[in-house]
């Protein structure tokens, strides 16, 4: 453990430097290393910590670059946003959240090769009403997984903000986010004394990070800064939907096989111990199967089966999807474990 507290302390201090010159992020990067270390459920905890120091020092370095407009709309309606996701954690996986997450970051990709004059052009203020839906969802996302930078870094780019307005003003909008999840984390048992430490690990090095930085940001052109932040965002969504799929894969237990046939080719998903079939045939196109059980049939071929099924010791069925045709059912009716008939309704 002591190793991983003193790789971490390194880590995030590295992290939330890319963070102040990226325009945000460095939750992302740590999600990925947090994940092998603690529960799903508790590494929002840990980063929170950690968030809420790092934009408590920022506020302090660079308070004098806030740009108070945009806070006075953007954190009113991101606090019950934030209440709701933070409620939501127990109930709603972080990991498929995270994946979502993960597809926005790596969207981003077509910024990095927009030329200067392109990337003024696309810089505008937005509208109030934009800037309180941003807000909403800015603070639902980070309720449920304990980090918004990349996702919204977009949102302040575009915005037309130096590099210095965009950290300021990133770090007093999500300030009183942070010290609500703490508390929502706390009342709800969703930590551990683990998390804690590691929280305490990011706490101390955001600070040490925050400190340092400001000797950095004034070695960047605004457009070398707006570069580095979109490919921060593309290269965590890259990494953040590496490490969260193979969770997914893990949890889910899903997997993937292909059965070749004379005229047709079976590719079967199975997820949470359900089999999903995707067929295709020459005569028939794509097909996707779902194993059911007797009781999901409707009346007239369940009347159809309960006069098949004491021929045979077992009768599998499955449910058939075409595209632009009514769901089919198929029985596989078995005697002496092989196959008798199979049966298209």
């Amino acid at each position: 453990m002591t190793l991983n507290i003193i790789l971490l302390f390194l880590g995030t201090i590295i992290a939330f430097w890319i963070s102040a010159i990226c325009g945000g992020g460095a939750s992302l990067i740590l999600i990925p290393i947090l994940n092998l270390l603690l529960p799903s459920s508790v590494v929002p905890f840990s980063l929170t910590i950690g968030t809420f120091t790092s934009s408590v020092s920022r506020i302090s370095v660079f308070k004098k670059h806030i740009k108070w407009h945009i806070f006075f709309w953007f954190v009113p309606f991101s606090i019950p946003a934030v209440l709701l996701g933070a409620y939501l954690i127990k109930y709603v996986n972080p990991n498929y959240l995270q994946l979502i997450v993960a597809f926005f970051l790596i969207a981003n990709l077509p910024e990095l090769f927009k030329t200067k004059k392109l990337q003024k052009e696309n810089q505008k203020p937005y509208s109030k009403f934009l800037l309180a839906l941003i807000g909403f969802f800015a603070g639902f996302i980070s309720g449920i997984t304990g980090a918004i930078g990349l996702l919204f870094n977009r949102f302040y780019l575009r915005f037309g903000l130096k590099k210095e307005e965009i950290v300021a003003t990133r770090a007093a909008n999500e300030v009183f986010l942070h010290l609500i999840k703490l508390i929502i984390y706390i009342s709800l048992g969703l930590y551990s004394s683990t998390a804690l430490w590691l929280g305490i690990t990011i706490a101390v090095a955001t600070i040490l990070s925050s400190y340092t930085v400001k000797y950095i940001l004034p070695y960047l052109s605004e457009f070398l800064f707006k570069k580095i932040g979109y490919g921060a965002m593309v290269l965590s969504g890259i990494l953040l939907l590496i490490g969260t799929s193979d969770k997914i894969i893990q949890q889910d237990k899903i997997s993937l096989s292909t059965v070749h046939k004379t005229s047709e080719s079976e590719s079967i998903i199975s997820w949470r111990n359900t089999d999903f079939i995707i067929e295709f045939a020459f005569d028939d196109g794509f097909e996707v199967e779902r194993p059911i059980k007797s009781d999901e049939l409707p009346n007239i071929v369940r009347e159809k089966y309960n006069g098949m099924k004491n021929q045979y010791d077992t009768i599998y069925i499955e449910k058939v999807f075409s595209f632009g045709q009514q769901p089919t059912y198929e029985f596989y009716c078995y005697k002496n474990n092989q196959i008798i008939k199979k049966l298209e309704i």
